[in-house]
């Protein structure tokens, strides 16, 4: 039997076919053509039974993955790779840990695929236990006391503590480094701060950086642009689509697209669509998760948004147009289906690069969630699977705009502990129109909440501000960087070889890793601004290298950059200025400049870099008026530098 949303312990889900309340007809849609209907085959209906997770297949890069028995061992002696002993109910090491000692039922079978999910994207690692002696002269506090082992959500890189997200760090207010327990207020350390300095505007109140700039700018100068934006005025016009070529943009969404979001599922589709088409396109969820389809498909055959001519219509607006006339219908409903129109109608918005139109269909998205969450036994079984990818979506897009913007949290994030991770849909291999790819997405869940980790412990409100005391923090938190990378399965491991990659997947993973490993670090390099002989101490020389040495490796091809064009233009331009502002900043430092000199060939190569990124950031500056002004900045930015450096 599956067990229901709201256990802690849950790995995976499956599902069948989706449903959903139909709406008011609307009129205007152009008809559709006889090809068209005639093109799509006859669907036998779905099996309503539940896909055991344990023996559903992973199709991802061709590869078969051989089947293994599991052993009989507690998951806590498993992550740390000890012996277990099996007593019951709680073996040797969790005794004597004080930790939660949970069994797997003997007799399961588990193939590689599941193994990589299960034990390393969804790892429970072993606790944090630091020896660390205490000492006046460094106000370092000992290790107090170990939190208790859960078996929650908690995925790649997250270590016993971080896996329950109740489990927050206490900081001692002198400074010192307490023990990893849970906080006063019980704060989730995997989720965005209310108030935090991670956000690009930040750096231009950093030593030498607010030189590069003519005036100061509040650092919610960005969300206040994108509140003044005009709408888009083609949403008010009556829709008219062209449905004779919806089979190449249907590919194209399933083989260029569902991997960013893995919402959509390949083997119901024929049956939703055969709705859709039964409804002339112009009532019910299915019609509008079709239009929206078409719509993110057709736009992924363009290439980037960037690049396409000022003042011509995007690719995909037409549909996403009649998709937005059926919302209306789909706001006051409150199902899984209604929620899937609104995420895949912010998934187009985030195309457009607009983040908080995005922004505010998330916010209905979640309010769905939330109320269907709240009683989790009411979701019918066959749709739980595609509860849980809508919801780890919303969340993550809520993550990458809360990260840069100052806006209201949904609350959706208090529902994490008690959704599981994506599982895989009920297969049916004679009416698939894709494949049902999870690793990006599974890789990304895990990867989002460790910087929304380090938004925590190192930028928030309370997060410790001297080096001494965030030396173990950093030192963790990239440790778990790595421990995420090397439990990628292998058609995601990306090269570190300074080579532009072939495979988007792969290019979007090493760009976030860096962009990650960048953030971690880059409070050593505001220590060497503020004050030069900082850099005397070899630790902090250590860390400004890795952190400098992150950023060029971001920013070295940024052609990389187009490659996450769907989900990420927008964070990704933001997150090119960021670094690019560091190394502005760095050059200025004459212990900064060194280190850079060791990580490129001369200075003119530093110059090219910034050159490459003010070139690509200027193609987007047309987008949203918020990138329009970091243009603008790093522009000016570079004008100043140059001039600093010859006076």
């Amino acid at each position: 039997m599956r067990p229901p949303l709201n256990a802690k312990a849950r790995r995976a889900s499956s599902s069948g076919r989706d449903g959903g309340a139909g709406t008011v007809p609307r009129p205007g849609l152009a008809a559709v053509s006889p090809e068209t209907g005639s093109s799509v085959p006859s669907q036998a209906s779905l099996d309503d039974g539940i896909l055991n997770p344990l023996k559903r297949r992973i199709i991802d890069a061709g590869v078969d993955y051989p089947r293994r028995r599991a052993t009989i061992a507690c998951e806590v002696c498993r992550s740390r790779k000890s012996r277990c002993d099996g007593t019951k109910p709680k073996c040797k090491l969790c005794t004597e840990l004080g930790a939660e000692c949970v069994y797997r039922e003997p007799g399961v079978k588990l193939d590689a695929g599941d193994k990589l999910i299960l034990e390393q994207l969804n790892r429970i690692e072993s606790l944090l236990q630091m020896s660390m002696t205490t000492s006046q002269d460094n106000g370092i506090g000992a290790n107090q006391g170990s939190p208790p082992v859960s078996n929650g959500t908690g995925l790649s890189a997250d270590n016993s503590l971080l896996a329950n997200p109740t489990n927050a760090i206490s900081v001692i207010p002198n400074g010192g480094f307490g023990t990893w327990t849970s906080g006063p207020t019980g704060t989730n350390i995997s989720t965005m701060p209310k108030c935090h300095t991670n956000a690009t505007m930040h750096l231009l109140q950093w030593p030498l950086i607010r030189d590069l700039v003519s005036r100061p700018y509040d650092p919610q100068i960005l969300l206040q642009l994108e509140m003044a934006r005009e709408p888009l005025h083609s949403l008010t016009k009556t829709p008219c689509v062209d449905l004779s070529n919806t089979q190449a943009y249907i590919e194209a969404y399933f083989e260029r697209v569902n991997v960013w979001y893995a919402c959509v599922n390949p083997y119901s589709w024929k049956s939703q669509y055969r709705t859709a088409l039964s409804n002339g396109f112009r009532e019910g969820p299915e019609s509008c998760i079709v239009l929206l389809v078409l719509a993110l498909g057709q736009a992924s055959l363009r290439g980037s948004i960037s690049r396409i001519v000022p003042h011509e219509d995007p690719p995909g607006l037409q549909y996403f147009t009649a998709a937005w006339s059926l919302l209306p219908g789909m706001m006051t409903t409150n199902n899984v289906l209604a929620a899937q129109c609104h995420l895949l109608a912010a998934a187009y918005l985030f195309y457009l690069v607009r983040p908080l139109e995005a922004w505010n269909l998330l916010c209905t998205t979640s309010t769905k969630l939330q109320l269907l969450l709240m009683a989790p036994n009411r979701i019918p079984l066959q749709q739980r699977e595609l509860v849980e990818r809508i919801y780890w979506n919303a969340l993550l897009f809520e993550s990458d705009l809360l990260a840069e913007l100052d806006l209201p949290h949904s609350g959706v994030v208090q529902f994490e502990e008690n959704v599981g991770l994506p599982g895989g849909f009920e297969a049916d291999e004679q009416t698939r129109v894709g494949r049902d790819e999870l690793w990006y997405f599974l890789a990304e869940i895990a990867l989002r909440r460790l910087l929304n980790r380090v938004s925590q412990l190192i930028y928030s409100k309370d997060s410790m501000s001297s080096t001494t005391s965030l030396e173990p923090v950093v030192a963790e938190l990239d440790y778990q960087l790595n421990q995420w990378y090397e439990s990628l399965p292998g058609p995601l491991q990306f090269p570190f070889a300074r080579t532009v990659l072939a495979d988007p997947v792969q290019t979007v993973l090493r760009l976030r890793f860096f962009a990650c490993r960048t953030i971690i670090y880059r409070p050593y390099i505001l220590a060497v601004l503020e004050n030069e002989q900082a850099v005397l101490d070899a630790g902090v020389r250590d860390y400004c290298h890795k952190c400098l040495e992150a950023c060029i490796r971001q920013l070295e091809h940024i052609v990389e950059h187009h490659a996450g064009h769907m989900p990420y233009i927008w964070q990704g331009a933001l997150s090119m200025v960021s670094q690019t502002l560091l190394i502005m900043g760095a050059t200025m430092s004459p212990s900064l400049l060194s280190i850079l000199l060791t990580l490129v060939s001369h200075r003119d190569a530093l110059d090219e870099l910034i050159n490459g990124v003010i070139a690509e950031v200027e193609l987007y500056a047309a987008l949203a008026p918020s990138l329009g002004l970091a243009a603008e900045i790093i522009k000016e930015a570079e004008v100043r530098r140059r001039a600093y450096l010859n006076a």
